[in-house]
């Protein structure tokens, strides 16, 4: 089986090609790490690659699989892990400048469930710093590229994870999402991305941004690979104490069902209209009606405190992080700016946060620290809490009703590099779709649904469920993927300029 071979293949597939001993796992990994360092010069999408780390990782594996023990459907697969996940044997950064060079002495719960499950880590990959973007931008090692389009951006945070993927440099990868940070990327580079339930997914482990709101998820190139991924990493965890106790939602038995017979599907009328590019509403469109002669019921349905959810999202997010980053603070581990001996320890703290934080990060740490500050908590912080209920209450009316809720998970395509780096609100409307999900804590799934016919990049349906409902997520992407096959507007590879 050529290096080829093993690259188009997917994650299930890989995975079952090296139980039944058709290859290794050194094989594959080897190819994957070839394809790495043929490519990634131009996608920028790895912070760290360690390849004698992942071949003695997929030696293990080999060696097991040799001794006759059984094995999971994902042991011996590579994958790409978001740098916000604690790793012993890596760097952790978040892509700050802060925790340059940090190894941590204890791995995230999602890095050891990578590891119990036989997953292979190539490395570490590019984000916004502390997951604060929608771009990759924001990262203080440089920006990470769109596979389909260099001069485009891989959506954000988790843009060095879909860039990866949709690079075909891994067939999997980590992300997480706060208020979109898998799913968005995952739209704009035409994968599968999903954020569990709140709670679903641990966090242990995982560089805070918005304690309330960060999950843990799958980018993927298929749905099924999503599902078998998510499967992997989730369930209860005693060390997160939002973990929830409670079965895995059954994702992969949804994802090969792949069925929409008599689902109950509402279309959210506050997503579209004025900043919606055309093409993306078109395909989305298209999906719907698809969605519709496969036997599902389509209905319009209306949330209005979605209206609100950019608002409320971009004062609890900020303030989350004005607490969170706190601990970033020069005394304990990190970068260290100025302790010459002359300075106290207050100034040495500000030298290392000034020069140690990007300005996006700054920027949210300011706008979080006033908004709980005194005199001014309930008009923003309280205020943005009650929109939340809101929010809430409007997906519980809908989900009385309906089954799933359905929409673009972006409103535009990937947008060139450079384009909104200087207006802030033009880059936090990126996540304008998907941040309800985040609040409400429901789970929510992107699935590719074609190429925009203005610039022939990939378009993404949401799926939204409510808590510990993933599994009709997966329902209707993988009964959306089937549908669409290999016609002209779903057929996403054939003008991807990285496809192998």
């Amino acid at each position: 089986m050529t290096s080829t071979d093993l690259i188009r293949m997917s994650a299930a597939e890989l995975g079952a090609a090296i139980g039944s001993g058709e290859t290794s796992s050194v094989e594959a990994t080897e190819a994957y790490l070839d394809r790495i360092a043929d490519v990634d010069g131009d996608v920028h999408a790895f912070l760290h690659v360690d390849r004698e780390t992942a071949l003695e990782q997929a030696r293990a594996v080999d060696a097991r699989r040799a001794a006759g023990e059984e094995t999971g459907p994902l042991a011996g697969v590579p994958i790409a892990h978001k740098d916000v996940f604690t790793t012993t044997d890596m760097p952790t950064t978040a892509a700050s400048k802060i925790l340059e060079g940090w190894r941590p002495p204890y791995d995230a719960t999602v890095t050891s469930r990578l590891r119990d499950a036989g997953l292979v880590i190539l490395g570490k990959t590019n984000m916004d710093e502390f997951a604060m973007g929608s771009s990759t931008e924001n990262s203080a090692y440089g920006v990470s590229r769109n596979p389909w389009d260099l001069s485009r951006v891989p959506g954000g945070s988790s843009g060095g994870s879909s860039a990866a993927v949709a690079a075909f440099e891994a067939p999997l990868a980590t992300g997480t999402d706060t208020g979109g940070s898998i799913r968005q990327p995952a739209a704009v580079c035409g994968l599968v991305g999903a954020k569990p339930t709140y709670g679903g997914s641990s966090r242990y482990g995982m560089i805070a941004f918005a304690s309330s709101l960060d999950t843990p998820g799958p980018l993927a190139r298929t749905v099924l690979d999503a599902a078998l991924l998510h499967e992997a990493v989730s369930g209860h965890d005693p060390k997160d104490s939002t973990s929830i106790d409670a079965p895995v939602p059954p994702v992969v038995e949804a994802a090969r069902r792949a069925d929409v017979e008599g689902l109950r599907i509402g279309v959210v009328k506050e997503f579209g209209g004025e900043g919606y590019q055309a093409g993306v509403l078109q395909r989305f469109q298209e999906a719907v009606e698809l969605l519709e002669s496969l036997g599902a019921k389509v209905v319009e349905v209306s949330c209005p405190a979605f209206d609100a959810a950019l608002d409320a999202f971009y004062l609890i997010a900020p303030s989350e992080c004005s607490s969170n980053l706190a601990r970033f603070d020069a005394m304990r581990y990190g970068l260290r700016v100025g302790d010459d001996g002359t300075r106290s320890a207050e100034e040495v703290m500000a030298l290392t946060r000034a020069e140690g934080f990007g300005p996006e990060v700054k920027r949210r740490i300011m706008l979080g620290t006033y908004a709980l500050s005194s005199g001014y908590y309930d008009a923003y912080y309280g205020s943005a809490q009650q929109v939340r209920t809101l929010i809430k209450r409007d997906f519980d009316a809908a989900f009385d009703n309906v089954d799933v809720l359905v929409s673009p998970t972006a409103p535009t395509t990937a947008f060139p590099i450079g384009e909104r780096v200087g207006d802030p609100m033009a880059m936090y409307r990126a996540d304008l779709c998907t941040v309800p999900a985040n609040l409400a804590g429901n789970a929510a799934l992107s699935v590719p649904c074609g190429l925009a016919p203005e610039d022939g990049l990939p378009v993404g349906l949401q799926v939204m469920a409510p808590a510990l409902a993933d599994d009709r997520t997966y329902r209707v992407g993988a009964a959306l993927e089937a549908a669409l096959g290999n016609k002209d507007n779903g057929a996403l590879l054939n003008k991807n300029a990285f496809a192998v």
